[in-house]
C-alpha cells in the first residue's frame, strides 16, 4: 500500500539512453544531488560505434557533461541544462576519385578524414517521474564547427591531400549546432 511519503520519495540515480543529435545513439547517466530540493542534476552521456555502409566506413564517439535545473522538486518535469560535447568521426572512403598531381589523372583509391565538432551547450526539455523515464529535449550548441574537412587518400603508393568543403546540412552552421534528443531509461 502506498503512502503520502512514497509520493515524495526522488529518484536520485538514473541510466538510460538517448537517440538524436548529436550522439546518434548513446547511454547517458544522470545523478539528481540532494540539495536545494532536489533541483540539480549532473550528467554524462557517451555513444561510440561504428557503421559501414558500401565503399564508406565510418567510427563516431561522441561524450557529453553537464548540469540539469529541474523545476520540480523531485528530479523530474521540466529543465534547462548547460554542457559541453565532443563529437569525433573519422570517416573512410574505399573508392574514392582522386587526382594524382604528378602526372595529372584521376585514380581511384582509398581516403578519409577526421572531424571534430566542439559545443558548449544549452537545452530544454522535459523528463518524466517514476522507475521508468521518458525524455524529450531540444537546444542550441556554440563551438568549434570546420567549414572544411582535409583528405589524405592513397592508391598504388602514391598519396595526396585535399580539402573539400563541408556541405550545407539543416541544422548545423558555421559556429552552431541544433541539438534534439529522445530518450528512455530507469531510475532508482
Amino acid at each position: 500500500m502506498a503512502t503520502k511519503l512514497d509520493s515524495l520519495t526522488v529518484k536520485r540515480f538514473s541510466i538510460g539512453a538517448k537517440i538524436g543529435i548529436p550522439s546518434i545513439v548513446g547511454g547517458s547517466v544522470e545523478i539528481v544531488l540532494p540539495i536545494l530540493n532536489n533541483h540539480f542534476a549532473p550528467y554524462v552521456n557517451y555513444s561510440r560505434f561504428s557503421l559501414s555502409f558500401r565503399e564508406v566506413e565510418t567510427s563516431l564517439s561522441s561524450t557529453g557533461f553537464g548540469a540539469k535545473y529541474y523545476f520540480g522538486e523531485k528530479g523530474s518535469g521540466f529543465f534547462i541544462s548547460v554542457g559541453r560535447n565532443t563529437l569525433e568521426t573519422d570517416i573512410t572512403f574505399g573508392d574514392l576519385l582522386f587526382v594524382d598531381n604528378t602526372s595529372l589523372r584521376s585514380i581511384i583509391g582509398s581516403g578519409g578524414t577526421l572531424l571534430k565538432i566542439n559545443t558548449s551547450n544549452i537545452k530544454m526539455g522535459v523528463k518524466t517521474g517514476g522507475s521508468i523515464y521518458f525524455l524529450f529535449e531540444l537546444g542550441y550548441g556554440i563551438g568549434e564547427i570546420p567549414n572544411e574537412l582535409k583528405f589524405m587518400a592513397t592508391s598504388n603508393g602514391i598519396t595526396d591531400s585535399f580539402i573539400e568543403e563541408v556541405p550545407s546540412l539543416p541544422g548545423l552552421g558555421n559556429n552552431w549546432i541544433l541539438l534534439g534528443n529522445v530518450g528512455f531509461g530507469i531510475s532508482f
